[in-house]
């Protein structure tokens, strides 16, 4: 089974960005325990909305600006850009938006650490959750 993580980096080495700071997440995707970088996700900004003259509150222009905007501001668009992500590791998260990425399924680790490292130890969570090992051993 394979999946995505999305971890917000300045750097690509070090997990240094709060989710709301975040300029862009890059994504790995796990397969059979092993990670590798596969994209890096560019958060469409209020600047970006407003170069696309894409209305924030809602414009329905998905051609435009490239979010479709839906009203929903930026901190659900970022939500929306790691949709199909079943993890999001950054520096720090907030509580709005830990309830955003709940209601799609994607769990959220505040950690301060190398990237690898993080990687590695959420790798590992996860295997022995889907091969429903018990996590107190």
């Amino acid at each position: 089974m394979s999946y995505k993580i999305a971890v917000a980096s300045s750097d690509s080495k070090n997990i240094n960005e709060t989710f709301g700071s975040a300029k862009s997440f890059v994504i790995y995707e796990v397969s059979d325990g092993v990670f590798k970088k596969s994209e890096e996700r560019i958060c469409i900004t209020e600047e970006k909305v407003a170069e696309n003259n894409c209305n924030s509150k809602g414009c329905g222009n998905s051609g435009g600006c490239g979010s479709g905007c839906g009203g929903q501001g930026e901190a659900s668009s970022k939500v929306e850009l790691i949709s199909d992500c079943r993890a999001i590791v950054c520096k720090k998260i907030g509580f709005h938006i830990q309830k955003q990425l709940e209601r799609k399924a994607i769990s959220s680790f505040d950690v301060n650490c190398t990237i690898e490292e993080a990687l590695y130890k959420i790798t590992a969570y996860y295997s022995r959750i889907d091969r429903h090992e018990s996590l107190r051993k």
